[in-house]
C-alpha cells in the first residue's frame, strides 16, 4: 500500500500536477510577452472529455489566467502565471499547478495543444468580465 501512495505521489509530480501548500502563496508574475493573449484548441483533442468541446486559456501582461473549459457548461479556473523550476507554469484557485510549454506558435498545456487567437470565446469573455468585476 505504503508503494502504491509513493508511487501516486511521484508520478503526480512529474506529470506537472503538483499541489502548492496555498494558492496564496504563489507569486504572480508578469507574463513575457509570446504567452500574453488568449490560445484556444483548435478542433478535437484527446485532453478534453468530447470532440465538441474547446479549452481556452487567457493570459495577462499582469500574469492572471482564466482557463476556460467548455462543453455541456462552461468551467472557468481563475489562476497565477509563476515560475517553478525554472520553468512557466499557471497555477489555478484549485491548487493545481500545470506547466506551459510554447513550441513555435503552439502552447503545450495540460495535455492539451492551444494556439493564439484574436479573441476568446464569448462564454470565456463573459467568465473574465464577471472576474474583473
Amino acid at each position: 500500500m505504503k508503494k502504491w501512495i509513493i508511487a501516486t505521489v511521484g508520478a503526480m509530480i512529474l506529470s506537472g500536477c503538483a499541489e502548492l501548500p496555498n494558492y496564496a502563496s504563489a507569486v504572480k508574475t508578469p507574463a513575457p510577452a509570446e504567452l500574453v493573449g488568449n490560445w484556444q484548441t483548435l478542433g478535437p483533442q484527446s485532453g478534453l472529455v468530447s470532440n465538441q468541446a474547446k479549452a481556452s486559456l487567457i493570459i495577462t501582461a499582469e500574469g492572471d489566467t482564466l482557463d476556460c473549459r467548455q462543453w455541456q457548461r462552461v468551467l472557468a479556473k481563475p489562476g497565477k502565471l509563476t515560475r517553478a523550476d525554472d520553468r512557466w507554469v499557471n497555477v489555478n484557485t484549485q491548487q493545481r499547478v500545470m506547466p506551459l510549454e510554447l513550441d513555435g506558435a503552439e502552447l503545450h498545456y495540460d495535455r492539451l495543444i492551444l494556439q493564439k487567437v484574436a479573441q476568446p470565446t464569448a462564454e470565456c469573455q463573459q467568465r473574465l468580465n464577471a472576474l474583473k468585476k
